[in-house]
């Protein structure tokens, strides 16, 4: 998953450096990033807010400002990651011993 947070990461600071702000660069990540979740792209601008050589003011604003907009977005289809049901294998299930009273 690293991978496809690093990728919006830089759809990110790329749109933010070429000066596009708010939808116009939530689009842009998702031209450039089109399987994005509101849920990766708040992860993505948390990890660039972070970032020691992120250091123009301007640039940390809008990310900054783009992370709160969306941290609080209705969930939708690409914010949700299959998950596996666990499944009881018996050959891994330890049988349990009778508690004597």
């Amino acid at each position: 998953m690293a991978g496809k947070i690093d990728r919006i990461y830089d759809a990110l600071i790329g749109g933010a450096e070429r000066g596009l702000e708010d939808d116009a660069l939530y689009r842009h990540v998702l031209a450039e990033c089109p399987k994005a979740s509101s849920k990766r792209i708040v992860k993505a601008s948390l990890l660039a807010l972070t970032d020691p050589g992120v250091k123009d003011a301007q640039i940390l604003k809008v990310v900054y400002a783009l992370a709160i907009r969306h941290r609080l977005d209705p969930v939708t289809d690409n914010d949700f990651e299959p998950v596996e049901e666990p499944t009881a294998d018996k050959a891994l299930v330890k049988k349990r011993k009778p508690v004597k009273a």
